[in-house]
């Protein structure tokens, strides 16, 4: 049961590990990237002394790929386009990695681009050169994010699932087990057939006799002893001489209780009493010494 348990809380850390993922993922929305894209529009015109005309929506040209287009027409330098991009893109989860290109807007032709890529290194063209006024459109485009890959989170959670249905399962079998095993111990023996070995019990004359139990069985009929009739049986079961001495100090003293030899001879005549189902068992008195059973 625990380790059901434990792969249950399992599960809820790898869904909670999950969303956290996910979530970092998304912490910057594309309506964040879209206010900074058209604030790197605005300043390009404010660089080209202009600050009256509008920077037109954004647009998306694919899932990377995004669009500034102007009202009017405008002039700009290379240099300080590329640092009004690199500024604005600070802003955002995407500094390190992207490309620019000025394309005019009749032809699509490019004019200017430019590649800005920590790991490769930068590709910056055609600097320090300006250019004259016209009609153009800024793309920028970035490389493909990795999303995460929720077919993974399915199969990280199988071998979980499974794990669990394995030990629901077997928590089911366990008590089945037991009761089977219960079951089994608490059937009776069968004590008509001869030379069957039972666990606790042992055989005088025709009974069946349980110390533990305090019991004598025979046939179907089940006869009660009280401790000190048990304890005296399993004395004298030994078909030898047992002296009074020894069952004194065997049925009371060991428990604190002393008594005299009439009280031995009155335990034995309960015992004898118990024991007349069966003829063949007899408890006699050895003159003197104490008591021994012939069976």
């Amino acid at each position: 049961m625990k380790q059901y348990y434990l792969f249950t809380l399992l599960s809820l850390v790898l869904i909670t590990l999950a969303m956290a993922f996910v979530k970092k993922e998304n912490e910057q929305p594309d309506k964040h990237l879209e206010i900074v894209l058209r604030s790197i529009g605005h300043e390009v015109l404010l660089h080209s002394n202009d600050s009256t005309s509008r920077v037109l929506p954004v647009k998306t040209v694919n899932n990377n790929t995004y669009r500034i287009s102007f009202e009017n027409s405008f002039g700009f330098t290379p240099d300080t386009l590329m640092s009004i991009v690199h500024q604005q893109l600070a802003k955002t989860d995407r500094p390190g990695h992207y490309t620019v290109s000025v394309n005019e807007c009749d032809q699509n032709q490019t004019i200017f681009a430019y590649e800005v890529n920590r790991t490769g290194g930068d590709l910056k063209p055609c600097r320090g050169r300006v250019q004259k006024k016209g009609c153009y459109v800024i793309e920028i485009s970035f490389p493909a994010k990795k999303s995460f890959n929720y077919g993974w989170l399915l199969l990280a959670f199988i071998p979980v699932a499974l794990a669990g249905v394995y030990f629901a399962r077997r928590r089911t079998r366990i008590p089945e087990s037991r009761g089977l095993i219960e079951e089994k111990v608490d059937e009776s023996p069968n004590i008509d057939e001869p030379g069957q070995v039972i666990v606790d019990y042992k055989k005088v004359g025709n009974f069946m006799f349980s110390e533990s139990e305090g019991t004598l069985r025979l046939n179907d009929e089940t006869i009660e002893l009280s401790v000190k009739e048990a304890k005296a049986l399993r004395l004298l079961a030994s078909n030898q001489l047992v002296g009074r001495d020894l069952l004194m100090k065997e049925i009371w003293e060991e428990d604190g209780v002393h008594v005299i030899t009439r009280n031995v001879d009155v335990l034995i005549s309960k015992l004898r009493k118990r024991l007349s189902a069966d003829p063949s068992i007899k408890i006699v008195n050895v003159h003197g010494k104490g008591y021994k059973m012939i069976s």
